[in-house]
């Protein structure tokens, strides 16, 4: 039975026990950001499970994508060298919410293993936690497996109810006993039964396990009865499917023997040749194409934090893993199409990103290629030694090749050395300590602050009229006071301006008094709610314990919130255009426009940056009011607010909601968004592989550009002598006039090229058996170098060609050498020994070549010397 089999039969079985079939939730968890990879099917569920969610169904079945790659729990070390090790692999999952418990989760699984899979009975074992005597009860008189087949399993891990089955969510909380099912491959497997000193072996592989949650565990330890108790249950896909398929190892099951098949014929194809079939590296590779192309899918792009590095780190491996077997070429993101083709029924999300997913792996892949060269070879002269790497080489390669230090250490396991990880941390804490003191960082960074915090009240408010000075400092240093002239950072009780973060920059405007002015620059936290005014002292003198009046600039922060604003309704409309898979990777929102970075492989086609902008422009038109909510964590959650993934969020969030856009935001937002005016997009490009930026105005500034437009085209069309309507069909008349006048240039140019190439054919000279021709071929460009070359080439018959051609300081030249030669003249070599003569450099193929240089003094000179060059060859 194939593994789309399984998969599909484990998910009908229980659906006709009255489970509802749900879809798998990304890799990526959106509403768990503590969360790094979904790891267990149980994730969607967690809410329902504490109480927090009801669904309309109290049964449920999943086949879930799950990732173990960072983190507490990661298995990628081991991927490749074990059986049933994997980044990536597909929990199948029974579950009840208060509804069934041990008796008909135990019955089920007994079912459907002995019955529909036709396992054999008396090849399984269960064990159970050792006071669960309800469930060995079951499995005893309900099932009627025998007692020395069941295994009772005591707190084997050094604590209360610390065991392998007893089951908690953590410290506190749900949990529960465990019951899990184990297939013995018999006598010829070493191995012994589960909860032996033998029972790491392979002889018995758990293939279910049962999760009944019955308590919930307060911080005083106790364990008190759920009302309802319910089950979680999970079986490894890969696992079932190498029990069913008769193999020892799940890379032996027809999923993975058709990506090794594919891994194979890609790394052979990228200059392996005929590489090791049974290579490690080759699970590897097959392995880390499904972690990283679901990974894509669901979002994530490769990069230097957070689950992005996890995606970067995971890619990486299988290319150094590819490089290993000997391809010298792009080659993983070839793999996305037979991935696709073995999962994407079941998960049509991957077939319907495969372009995006492919092109993703492909940027990363092809700049990885880049450094891996250099990286390899001095990591194996560091290795020559067989003493491990020491940790100055470690940072010499992760700080000038890019090669990371955990591929490093993987080459180092493979070879059972180690790296010198504590001299590698210490210089590059070295290198952070050198950065920081080379940065030209803000004055709020490293002031010392103890006093009381500042109270912000620029939401409703520009003015404070009754603001004190806690603290004052001037050069870095806390003073008493400070003259005019000083730059000072000046931190109050009570402040109007908005502090930097978020990507929102911070308020400008005056502090003052009867006596005193401040003129304000920026504002910076100090502290997470301790604001620094960063400004010049302009009159008077400041004390600790003034009071001033605190006066935000009110046009530029208009500006700031009208972009600011746009750019969550940007954010969401790009979401619908685009796809889910954009999101934030940085943003820069002041008076003049707003940035915004996202997750995104290719550019805007200008249909789709035309779509952005009118869905944005009619959230305005509708002009809803803006609401900002202050709640819970897990209520923003619940309410579907956008969160940013690798975010750290405090246990009570703001909320902010605009027209159809609700994200969790901090900042300074317009109180309906007809507030915003007018919103344009002006500029679209790339910033990183996989990273896209839009940079748009808002309000006056959009009505000011787009001023500017129409004056630039209103003085085109003046040029062109039409009206401005008329510009677009003039410039594609002049565009075709000169295509035309192109063509006949080429024309007369091929022409004259014809009637010189005739001429040159009798200025060929025999040079030891070879005739040889150098010339110069006047007014030549490089297409009409190469069509004389060819048209001489048929008329010598037998010969070894060099043609130049000189446009002002441009030197084009060509060399064209008949088959009959190519064995010991190559015409790639002769451009090329020509070309360093006139300061240029080039190649090609033996039978044609081309190149160029940039003194054409040394022409004559370079012509001259082809004879003797072809007379050492001849």
């Amino acid at each position: 039975m194939k593994a789309a089999e399984i998969r599909a039969t484990f998910l009908k079985f229980f659906e006709s026990k009255g489970h509802a079939i749900v879809a798998s939730s990304p890799v990526v968890p959106g509403d768990d950001p503590t969360l790094l990879f979904t790891n267990a099917g149980m994730n969607q569920f967690k809410d329902v499970f504490l109480g927090f969610d009801k669904r309309p169904y109290s049964r449920a079945t999943t086949s879930q994508k799950c990732i173990r790659a960072g983190g507490k729990h990661n298995d990628l070390d081991n991927v490749g060298y074990t059986a049933r090790h994997h980044t990536f692999f597909e929990m199948l999952g029974n579950f009840s919410f208060g509804d069934y418990f041990k008796k008909d989760a135990i019955a089920y699984a007994w079912e459907l293993l002995t019955v529909h899979f036709k396992l054999p009975a008396d090849k399984l074992w269960a064990t159970v936690y050792a006071e669960d005597d309800e469930a060995y009860d079951i499995w005893l008189k309900d099932i009627g497996l025998p007692a020395e087949r069941i295994v009772r399993i005591g707190d084997n891990k050094g604590g209360r109810y610390m065991s392998d089955n007893f089951w908690m969510m953590g410290d506190t909380g749900p949990c529960g006993p465990c019951s899990e099912i184990f297939y013995d491959h018999g006598p010829d497997v070493a191995g012994g039964p589960p909860g032996s000193p033998e029972q790491d072996g392979d002889r018995y592989i758990e293939i279910w396990n049962n999760v009944f949650m019955q308590f919930n565990r307060t911080e005083d330890g106790v364990m008190h009865k759920l009302p309802k108790p319910s089950v979680d249950t999970g079986m490894g896909l890969e696992r079932l499917a190498a029990v069913l398929q008769h193999v020892h190892s799940n890379y032996e099951i027809d999923l993975f023997q058709a990506l090794l098949a594919a891994a194979k014929q890609a790394v052979d194809e990228a200059g392996a040749g005929d590489c090791d079939a049974n290579s490690p590296s080759l699970k590897v590779i097959a392995d880390h194409i499904r972690a990283c192309s679901f990974t894509v899918c669901d979002g994530v792009i490769p990069g230097n934090a957070g689950r992005g590095y996890v995606l970067r780190r995971i890619a990486r491996r299988a290319i150094r893993h590819g490089y290993k077997l000997g391809a010298r070429t792009p080659f993983f993101h070839k793999l996305v199409k037979a991935l696709v083709a073995q999962m994407g029924e079941a998960y049509p999300e991957l077939r319907q990103a495969e372009a995006r997913v492919t092109e993703v792996l492909q940027q990363e892949e092809t700049g990885f290629f880049r450094t891996i060269a250099n990286g390899m070879e001095i990591l194996e002269a560091a290795l020559a030694g067989g003493q491990g790497v020491d940790g100055d080489t470690a940072f010499k390669l992760h700080d000038t090749y890019g090669f990371p230090v955990d591929l490093t250490g993987d080459v180092c396991r493979e070879r059972g050395v180690a790296v010198d990880e504590a001299r590698f941390n210490e210089l590059l804490e070295e290198q952070r300590t050198r950065a920081r003191a080379a940065g030209k960082f803000k004055m709020a960074q490293g002031l010392a602050y103890s006093g009381t915090p500042t109270a912000f009240h620029g939401y409703e408010h520009l003015v404070c009229e009754t603001s004190k000075i806690t603290a004052l400092y001037v050069d870095g240093s806390a003073v008493d006071k400070a003259q005019a002239g000083d730059d000072v950072v000046v931190v109050l009780d009570h402040t109007p301006f908005y502090a930097e973060s978020g990507g929102q920059v911070g308020d400008r405007g005056e502090l003052r008094n009867a006596t005193s002015r401040v003129s304000v620059h920026d504002t910076l936290k100090i502290q997470a709610d301790v604001f620094g005014h960063h400004g010049s002292v302009a009159e008077g003198e400041l004390k600790v314990g003034d009071v001033l009046v605190a006066r935000v600039d009110g046009e530029a922060r208009a500006h700031t919130t009208r972009n600011h604003s746009a750019t969550h309704l940007m954010h969401k409309a790009l979401r619908e255009v685009l796809g889910a898979h954009v999101q934030q990777k940085g943003s820069l929102v002041n008076a003049d426009r707003t940035r915004f970075d996202f997750a995104h492989g290719q550019a805007l086609t200008a249909e789709q940056i035309a779509e952005v902008e009118r869905l944005v422009n009619a959230e305005i038109l509708a002009n809803a009011a803006t609401d900002a909510a202050v709640m819970a964590l897990e209520d923003a959650q619940k309410s579907g607010a956008m969160m940013l993934f690798g975010e750290k969020y405090a246990d009570t969030v703001r909320v902010l909601t605009i027209g159809s856009s609700k994200e969790l935001c901090g900042g300074t937002h317009v109180q309906r968004a007809g507030d915003i005016g007018l919103f344009k997009i002006v500029a679209e490009g790339a910033v990183a592989a996989g990273i896209r930026r839009v940079e748009a105005v808002t309000g006056a500034n959009a009505l000011a550009y787009l001023q500017t437009l129409e004056d630039r085209l209103a003085q085109i069309a003046s040029r062109l002598k039409v009206a401005p309507a008329d510009a677009g069909h003039r410039v594609d008349a002049l565009l075709d006039q000169i295509k035309q006048l192109d063509k006949e240039l080429a024309a007369v140019k091929g022409k004259l090229a014809s009637s010189q190439s005739d001429a040159l054919v009798g200025q060929a000279m025999d040079v030891s058996g070879v005739r040889v021709l150098a010339a110069v071929l006047e007014g030549a460009d490089s297409k009409t170098l190469r069509d004389a070359l060819d048209k001489l080439r048929d008329k010598l018959k037998s010969a070894a060609i060099v043609l130049a051609a000189v446009d002002g300081e441009k030197v084009n030249l060509g060399a064209a050498v008949t088959a009959d030669l190519t064995a010991k003249i190559k015409a790639g070599e002769l451009v090329s020994f020509v070309a360093q003569q006139v300061g240029g450099k080039g190649g090609g193929k033996p039978d044609m070549a081309m190149a160029g240089g940039t003194q054409p003094a040394g022409v004559p000179a370079a012509l001259a010397s082809v004879k003797d060059w072809i007379a050492q060859r001849a």
